[in-house]
Parts: C-alpha cells; structure tokens; sequence
C-alpha cells in the first residue's frame, strides 16, 4: 500500500513538474533598457509581473526565464554581475510567495552566429529536453519578436505584452500565427489561469 502511495506521489510531483510557463525577462518581468541591465540597480521590476509569477507558482506552475544576455559577451557585465541581478530578482519574488525555477541564458552577440541567440531556438530546446515537455502545451511569453519567433520554431503558444518592446512589436506586425496579446505579464497571468480553470 505504501509502494502505490509513493508511486502516485511520484506520479503527481512529474504532473506538476510538466506545468511550465516560459518568460522573457527584460521588459516581461523588469523594465527593459536599451543600454542593458549592467547591475542590480537597474533591475527594476514591472509593477504587478512579481506577483503574477507568484499567481502561476501557487497554482501549480513552474517558471522557467529565457533571456538573451549578450551585455556579458560585450563586456558590460560579468557573470558574478548577472548572479547578483538574479539574486535580487529571486529576493525580491520570495517575498511574494514565488519563484524562478531555472535561467536558462544566451551570453553570445550577434556576430557569433550561435543556436541559443533568440530568435533561434536553441535554448527552448534545451528546456524540452531538461523538462521533458510537450511545448505545444507549454506558453512562451514575450516582448519582441525574436521571443516569439524562438518560440513558435520550437513549438511553444506565443504570448506577446506589451510592455517593454511589446508595443513595438505589435505595431511592427508579422506575429507568429495564433499569437496572443496581453497587456502586461499579471494579465496574461490572469487569463491563462481562467481559462485553465474552465
């Protein structure tokens, strides 16, 4: 009896663990700049996105950040740098009752041509596979078109807010098919866990 007990807990616990939502960081959590984000005090978060990430935590879902950071291949910041504006943000978030499960980053410029530089994929696909998802089951969410692109070649639903880049992007048009747009990260949030809930 205690074997089948701790099989359906087992069970539960990979159940929960597929809940995932994937999110951009600069300007989908914390307030973007065109000169980067070069230190802890420049993280700034969006009023309300903490608190969205703690809605989708207490539901069930795990977040996973993909973030193209190439300040650190042109020398902005280093990496001890990157792990202090994480710290902060993960500081910040537990006091809410959230977090962030994974970081998963791309350090490159553009010149270096590499698979993890959104909008190509590679990075997604390093997260099917440590995850073990079905991304068509899994929402992207971003700013800029580069998310969405990255998004959409890996098979994730693409979700675009508006702020940071969002409104550009939407201005700028060529969405991926069946994207959807939102405000802001609480109101995508919001709605995604409605509609979960129906």
């Amino acid at each position: 009896m205690n074997d089948v007990r701790s099989l359906l807990g087992k069970r539960r616990e990979l159940t929960m663990q597929k809940k995932l939502v994937i999110l951009d960081r600069d300007g989908i959590i914390n307030q973007e700049s065109d000169s980067f984000i070069k230190s802890p005090n420049e993280w700034i978060p969006i009023p309300g996105s903490l608190e969205a990430i703690a809605r989708l935590n207490q539901a069930g879902y795990r977040t996973v950040i993909v973030s193209n950071q190439s300040g650190l291949g042109r020398g902005l910041f280093n990496m001890a740098t990157l792990n202090e504006i994480h710290e902060k943000m993960h500081y910040n978030l537990a006091a809410l009752g959230g977090r962030i499960d994974a970081i998963f980053f791309c350090s490159h410029i553009p010149s270096d041509y590499c698979d993890c530089r959104k909008p190509k994929p590679g990075l997604l696909v390093q997260i099917i596979q440590r995850f073990e998802i079905n991304p068509a089951s899994v929402p992207l969410v971003g700013d800029s078109l580069r998310d969405l692109q990255a998004g959409a070649a890996a098979g994730f639903s693409c979700h675009l807010v508006l702020t940071g880049k969002g409104q550009k992007t939407l201005d700028a048009g060529y969405l991926p098919e069946g994207t959807i747009v939102y405000s802001n990260l609480h109101a995508f949030a919001l709605d995604f866990l409605a509609a979960k809930d129906n």
